[in-house]
């Protein structure tokens, strides 16, 4: 009796049964050629069972609501169903079961809601009866299939219409053939990241795939990504969203401008239907998913960037999509005269730590991780997650504390951009549950600034390469919590980081005012391209020594897609809005700046051959690490000081096999001049492995065995002015 009662329970909230007469809905009705019945709360969204599709949405306010069903995805309703706020809703829940005789019919059905209630905006209601809403749980949306195809004219009101063309797909089906593939838990600290935009990253005509522009395009390039030794590809926004809100045109040849990066989602649950090949029948779920079990595959984890700090909605004067015409003052912060509260800089806030919202955020998360395989997330403006609905940051924030206890999310990367546009940075600060790793904004800038010449950096620098310890070790963390990143999407690309003092984003009709002032840059003589041999010699030297730092730090390393054959952004650091070459990966780089592309290969190569530098404790609580200087055990602290050198103890790290590592020496001279430093432990020769003062190929050896003999008796180690050496001493 009590498996049949279990069994009653599952069957009462999933649909999937075959009624007994007893159990056949009292309240069906037909409506055109469908036969409507009660349905069922959960779960929500639109659920196609062996009855029929259940529909389910949220919300509180509204007195009124009609589900719009469609026979495809341009024609007139197929049929108007107003539910009946006694029969059709359970709680703040309202549902509907819709039968065909055709089952067939419900892959080509379409649907929007309409929501009816209060219109007070001082109140921060926008209820209105005839305005289409899609479902925050779709799984796949219609109407974006064209990437940059707008659904109206851009010269129409923005308020309303322009995403009239949107609608909700009954859902892709989860009868998926995974062939036994999983997440594949690689352990943080042996991370390499590696971030890109599915799009810029293949649609160049130099990129050579058979689909550029997509999820299989994105898929062509595993080879080379496996080759580059990246282990963690972190994808920019692949949630649905409107490339075509942006209404600004390129002030110099007058085409539109484009929300290229997608930070402005409209479907959490939606693959963007414009990254895949082909879109017809729900294509963009299964080409996403083909991809992630390539990547798997090839050993290489997808992260995704993720954005629930805000919406597409903007503020008052954005369009309406879903979530305002649903129940506006549930989803976001609004202040007392219902305006929008703006810590996201997009003009809306989502209210991350109401119950119901934390809940969808955690439903989303789920989906990606348990059906679509991800394996861990980047979360944008990641502080607004922990704030409450007036906008007070919170000590011990919900929607945090349970994004990282929760059990289907317990093996995920989970990435925090730990501030926002609210002023708020709590780097080496967020809540953690042991479980957050952050974008380390601090590594960024200091190790930018060290390499500029900027005085008085070394022992910031000292804490960088230690995996900022001064930021993590307090709350409980591993060095491999610390992302480490000299550049990132939003910024300066690692060659124009060398080659521009400051921004150039006129392109972005936005009169050069958009983008960070602040970029610790230097052009080294000469602002952008140069013919000039000696400038492009010191530039490229530079971006080595970036490179080089990066992969030499203790903590999780991440690479800005391109950067390892000096992709340029021609200056703009905010490219936020450019589809177009300033953007878009050029592969013929790949080719003209090979030396670097080796020496980043390399250098990655370098890293997973030596444990030490992918710790997973502090120095500070192990040991380990010695510094110096141009006497043994002698640092130079002092404000003046350009220059450092560390010598890490391989003894205490052991590779797969249960062998020792290697002692390394790492040499650091960011001044323009000379620097000797001592040479410790000369029991054993030394080897210089790394050298980014040297040509290619001896700048980086593959094989230390083939690297240059320092000699056991050498006291002292020239170093010339900005670069890298490494030296390896082998433990027989």
């Amino acid at each position: 009796m009590a498996f049949e009662a279990n069994t009653r329970i599952l069957a009462a909230f999933t649909g999937d049964h075959n009624p007994d007469a007893s159990s056949i809905d009292q309240f069906t009705r037909t409506v055109g050629e469908f036969s409507v019945e009660r349905g069922i709360p959960l779960p929500l969204g639109p659920n196609l069972t062996v009855r029929g599709v259940n529909f389910s949405v949220f919300s509180q306010h509204a007195t009124v609501m009609t589900l719009v069903l469609f026979a495809d995805d341009q024609g007139p309703p197929a049929a108007e169903i107003p539910l009946d706020p006694k029969l059709n809703r359970t709680g703040d829940v309202w549902h509907i079961r819709v039968r065909h005789g055709n089952p067939s019919r419900y892959r080509t059905l379409r649907y929007v809601w309409r929501a009816d209630g209060p219109r007070d905006p001082s109140r921060g209601y926008y209820f209105d009866a005839n305005h289409p809403l899609l479902d925050p749980y779709a799984r796949a949306l219609t109407g974006g299939e064209t990437w940059g195809k707008p659904d109206l004219p851009r010269d129409e009101a923005r308020d309303g219409p322009q995403l009239s063309a949107r609608r909700c797909r009954i859902g892709a089906s989860h009868h998926y053939d995974w062939e036994g593939d999983k997440p594949l838990d690689i352990p943080i600290e042996k991370t390499i990241i590696y971030e890109l935009h599915v799009r810029g990253y293949t649609v160049h005509c130099s990129s050579g795939v058979a689909h550029p522009g997509s999820f299989l395009g994105l898929a062509e390039k595993i080879p080379y990504l496996k080759d580059l030794g990246v282990t963690a590809v972190e994808l920019m926004p692949v949630f649905e969203f409107d490339e075509n809100e942006n209404l600004r045109r390129h002030p110099r040849t007058g085409e539109p401008l484009l929300n290229y990066w997608g930070y402005s989602p409209i479907g959490f649950f939606c693959p963007n239907a414009a990254y895949a090949h082909d879109s017809e029948d729900a294509g963009a779920v299964v080409e996403f998913k083909d991809m992630v079990k390539a990547f798997h595959r090839a050993g290489i984890e997808v992260i995704l960037d993720v954005v629930f700090n805000h919406t597409a909605e903007g503020d008052e004067r954005g369009p309406t999509i879903s979530f305002r015409g649903l129940d506006n003052p549930v989803y976001y912060m609004l202040d007392g005269h219902g305006k929008y509260r703006n810590y996201s800089g997009c003009g809306n806030t989502v209210n991350c730590n109401h119950p119901l919202v934390r809940e969808y955020i955690l439903d989303v998360l789920r989906y990606w991780a348990g059906f679509m395989h991800v394996d861990g997330f980047r979360f944008d403006l990641a502080s607004i997650l922990g704030r409450d609905m007036n906008g007070n940051v919170l000590d011990n924030p919900p929607v945090v504390e349970i994004i990282a206890m929760d059990p289907i999310l317990a093996g995920t990367k989970l990435i925090a951009e730990a501030w926002d546009a609210g002023g708020l940075n709590q780097v080496g600060k967020f809540p953690s549950y042991g479980r957050w790793s952050e974008w380390n904004g601090f590594y960024r800038d200091d190790i930018r600034m060290f390499w500029r010449g900027d005085k008085g950096m070394v022992s910031r620098v000292a804490s960088r390469v230690c995996g900022s310890d001064d930021l993590y070790r307090k709350s409980g963390r591993r060095p491999g919590h610390s992302i480490n990143f000299i550049t990132a999407h939003d910024g300066f690309t690692l060659n124009d980081l060398v080659s521009y003092s400051r921004k150039h984003n006129e392109d972005n009709g936005e009169h050069n005012r958009d983008g960070e002032n602040y970029n610790h840059s230097v052009n080294f003589g000469v602002e952008g391209p140069t013919d000039d041999q000696g400038v492009l010699q010191r530039r490229r030297r530079q971006m080595k020594n970036f490179i080089a730092t990066l992969l030499l730090s203790q903590g999780t390393p991440m690479l800005l897609a391109g950067d390892e054959f000096a992709r340029t952004q021609r200056g703009n650091n905010n490219a936020y809005c450019q589809d177009n070459e300033i953007s878009w990966v050029d592969w013929s780089l790949l080719e003209k700046k090979s030396d670097l592309a080796r020496f980043t290969r390399l250098m990655i190569r370098f890293r997973k051959k030596h444990p030490v530098l992918a710790r997973s404790q502090f120095f500070a609580d192990g040991g380990g690490i010695g510094w110096h200087g141009g006497k043994e055990n002698e640092p130079d602290w002092s404000e003046n000081a350009q220059w450092l050198a560390f010598l890490l103890d391989g003894g205490q790290a052991v590779h797969d096999d249960g062998g020792r590592d290697d002692d390394l020496y790492v040499i650091l001279n960011a001044s323009e001049e000379w620097r000797h430093f001592a040479v410790p432990g000369r029991d054993r020769p030394w080897r210089k492995v790394v050298d980014t003062s040297r040509n290619s190929p001896d700048d980086v050896y593959d094989d230390a065995e083939r690297a240059p003999d320092v000699g056991q008796r050498q006291d002292r180690f020239a170093v010339e002015p900005r670069s890298v050496v490494v030296l390896v001493n082998a433990r027989g």
